[in-house]
């Protein structure tokens, strides 16, 4: 049985819902925008996410996307319109919204199999990384690139980032590096590698397996699971530098110790992470929030004139701006409720 939610897009169901057994299979459909999460679509899973939850029939969600991406992240674009046009707050509810859904995938007392053919960025990471299972395939692009959009990454990125090996999660969260479904696997984004022939299979097999048992579900995935090599020019292979380099204490600690290393190597992926770090909004580099999605996401002119313009102009006092507390009595701060896995103590999923 197949449902819809609400319409958008023009008269569109933006999440589609089909019921297969005790597996509801929840499809992104916004195909026209990479799937990108708007308000609407936040909303519709929040809603499927807390219902499947409490209903003793439902035992498995399968979230997947329509077209040539599982999900291009949050619409940011909407955002930005709403804050031109003096709405602030409509923006922090957007993202307030998202980061209730994140918590609520990442607590979830069911399995969760998300599956990451295509496009995987920013939002979309929110809703499937921090689920039990993520199937990459071999046209999975994962990519975290708020620092080139004036944002830094949030969705709960800061906690699975920093699980990854080494200083990896420093160098995909500040260089908005890509990465392939090899190298999501290598480093546990991914837990799984499916070829993309094989997921309607999967998909199948997993709707009968008719349990909420993690190793039950996993081992329909193994079945279809195959060990992929990554590529000899992977910089998951160069751990070493990337471990000496992003382990700095600065940005620019980091830019100069990648700027010394490029003098004794002509490594692509070097040269590509210092053009990436150069571009990006400085301020956004320490961790901050500024206007600068304007150029990608809005006027697309690819030409963002960040404020202040280099790093050495971002200053301690102007990055703590952004972690104290909004000056405006009527909004108040996010608070995520306390919630545990069937009791169990919350631990990382990778």
């Amino acid at each position: 049985m197949e449902s819809s939610s609400n319409s958008g897009d023009g008269g569109v169901a933006q999440v589609l819902v089909e019921e297969k057994g005790s597996a509801r299979i929840l499809t992104l459909n916004r195909p026209q925008q990479l799937n990108a999460l708007s308000s609407q679509m936040v909303t519709e899973l929040l809603k499927c996410f807390s219902t499947y939850e409490k209903d003793p029939i439902v035992k498995l969600l399968i979230v997947k996307g329509k077209g040539r991406a599982f999900c291009a992240g949050g619409d940011v674009a909407a955002v930005v319109h709403s804050i031109n046009e003096g709405h602030w707050t409509h923006g922090a509810h957007f993202f307030w919204d998202e980061f209730r859904l994140n918590f609520l995938i990442a607590t979830y007392r069911k399995p969760q199999v998300s599956l990451l053919n295509g496009i995987v960025m920013g939002g979309g990471a929110g809703v499937s990384i921090h689920g039990r299972f993520r199937v990459a395939t071999e046209t999975t692009i994962f990519a975290m690139p708020e620092t080139a959009l004036g944002l830094f990454p949030d969705i709960g990125a800061s906690y699975f980032l920093s699980r990854l090996p080494g200083f990896f999660g420093e160098y995909v969260g500040l260089t908005g590096s890509r990465l392939n479904g090899a190298e999501m696997l290598a480093c546990g984004l991914a837990t799984h590698f499916v070829p993309s022939s094989k997921l309607v299979t999967l998909e199948e097999s997993l709707t009968n397996v008719d349990s909420s048992d993690h190793f039950a579900i996993c081992a329909v995935i193994d079945r279809y699971s195959v060990q992929v090599p990554l590529n000899e020019n992977s910089a998951y292979n160069r751990l070493d530098i990337i471990d000496k380099c992003f382990s700095k204490k600065s940005v620019e600690e980091i830019l100069s110790a990648l700027e010394k290393q490029s003098k004794n190597s002509s490594e692509k992926w070097i040269m590509d992470a210092i053009e990436s770090l150069k571009k990006a909004s400085p301020t956004s580099l320490k961790i901050s929030l500024r206007s600068g999605c304007r150029a990608l996401l809005v006027d697309k002119d690819k030409n963002p004139k960040w404020e202040p313009s280099r790093l050495d102009l971002v200053d301690d006092k102007r990055i703590d701006v952004y972690f104290s507390k909004v000056n405006d009595e009527a909004w108040e701060d996010l608070k995520l409720p306390e919630r545990s896995a069937a009791g169990v103590g919350l631990g990382s999923k990778l």
